[in-house]
């Protein structure tokens, strides 16, 4: 069995205009110094440079430089923002349109492809890096139609899956030539939210091997999924951890969708590590049981508590999940160390037992 490593943190929503959290380096020194021992990294300007990390040695030994040096490890990249973009919905080009490149907003063909470009980048960077894992989102054609009145045509969400296996294969040939497994975070909002529509997608690309998932049983409380049924289903193809706590409070008047509510008053809401629902000791043993290869990583979102205090508390609270596993059987004390000629006796198959009498 492996330990789980960590704990590790998501910098995305740490970034900022003033030390420590203007640049990677800051914020790599800023994480070690809450303990940390991983950052996962956007694949943002002001952090890297993504066309120097897939192109060039040097660049990546200098961006191994500056975290080792704070005492981190780099655990992934991500692409959230432009893995949103490789499949668009008419109805939110103008929200998802400064996601893009400046170059390329305004027009939706050529942001797709400048986001299928911007992942294939990323995979030759992971590789350059040492990564064998990274996290995006998938984009969403069909998601306005998850919940349908009038009712969906018939093949609608087939032709949206067709389209998005279309635009996303040559991705996942891409990440399986760099031996780098593409971690899709399964989210509200995007076509892939739940292992329906994750096998959905793993059929349309038949089932490639590099098509897996991020963890993170936040979303799954707030579908009102059964996140630990979810591990014993898809383990194999978990290959990265979101550690984000969440809680659903129904009431007599809003339940999963949450009306139009703001997030400290809706039903479901994503909480610091420890003050949500979710069974951490409950995941960190179905992981540890099923070898899961990765890092804990905290993602902080919450709609009450500071999200320093948030973090400075997520360092501890992973440190006390993460399980040592036992590099023997608790039992081995008593093992007989019996050969297989008692064994066979002791079962009474001796050498003669097939014999007919």
């Amino acid at each position: 069995m492996k330990t789980i490593k960590g704990p590790a943190i998501f910098l995305a929503q740490f970034m900022g205009d003033q030390p420590p959290f203007d640049t990677l380096e800051n914020l790599a020194s800023w994480a070690a110094s809450l303990g940390y021992e991983g950052i996962q990294v956007p694949a943002d300007p002001r952090l890297i440079d993504l066309e120097k990390a897939a192109s060039s040695d040097a660049y990546c030994d200098d961006i191994r430089r500056i975290v080792d040096d704070a005492g981190v490890s780099i655990t992934e990249l991500s692409t959230h923002l432009q893995g949103q973009l490789i499949a668009v919905h008419p109805a939110y080009d103008t929200l998802f349109d400064g996601f893009a490149a400046p170059h390329v907003r305004g027009d939706p063909a050529a942001r797709t492809q400048w986001a299928i470009s911007q992942l294939k980048l990323a995979a030759a960077a992971s590789k350059r890096l040492g990564l064998s894992a990274h996290v995006t989102f998938s984009g969403a054609l069909a998601w306005p139609y998850v919940y349908p009145w009038p009712q969906r045509p018939a093949g609608l969400v087939e032709a949206a899956f067709d389209e998005l296996a279309t635009r996303w294969r040559p991705i996942l040939d891409e990440f399986d030539r760099a031996g780098v497994d593409v971690c899709y975070e399964l989210h509200p909002g995007e076509d892939l939210h739940d292992g329906v529509t994750f096998e959905r997608f793993l059929a349309a690309v038949d089932d490639h091997p590099r098509a897996n998932i991020l963890f993170d049983p936040s979303h799954f409380v707030l579908q009102q999924l059964d996140y630990l049924a979810f591990i014993d289903i898809y383990h194999a193809r978990i290959k990265a951890f979101h550690v984000k706590d969440a809680e659903f409070r129904p009431n007599g008047r809003q339940g999963v969708y949450g009306g139009y509510s703001g997030w400290a008053d809706r039903a479901g809401r994503f909480r610091s590590l420890g003050d949500g629902q979710i069974d951490f000791k409950a995941i960190f043993s179905k992981m540890a049981q099923y070898d899961f290869p990765g890092w804990a990583v905290l993602e902080w979102e919450c709609a009450l508590k500071h999200p320093e205090d948030g973090a400075r508390e997520g360092a501890v609270f992973i440190r006390d999940h993460i399980i040592r596993v036992a590099e023997r059987a608790f039992d081995d004390f008593a093992g007989s160390g019996a050969s297989r000629e008692q064994m066979r006796g002791v079962l009474g198959i001796g050498d003669n037992a097939g014999e007919q009498r």
